[in-house]
């Protein structure tokens, strides 16, 4: 057939700052990786790691789609 496909695979990103922040930096590691990604990606989780009773930092999960090439 040889048809052009879509797949989904997850990302996690990381920030001091934010989850808008950790879901940027997914966002760019992601589209450094693959090609044709799609216009929507999916937050599936939110977490946290705390140091010392404070937030040190955001992560975040996105499921994401990207074009599959035969």
């Amino acid at each position: 057939m040889g048809e052009d496909g879509y797949r989904t695979g997850e990302i996690t990103g990381v920030s001091a700052e934010s989850w808008e922040a950790a879901t940027q930096d997914a966002v760019e590691r992601a589209a450094q990786r693959i090609r044709d990604l799609r216009i929507v990606a999916e937050a599936t989780r939110f977490a946290v790691m705390m140091k010392d009773g404070h937030v040190a930092e955001y992560r975040v999960r996105l499921k994401i789609s990207y074009k599959h090439e035969p």
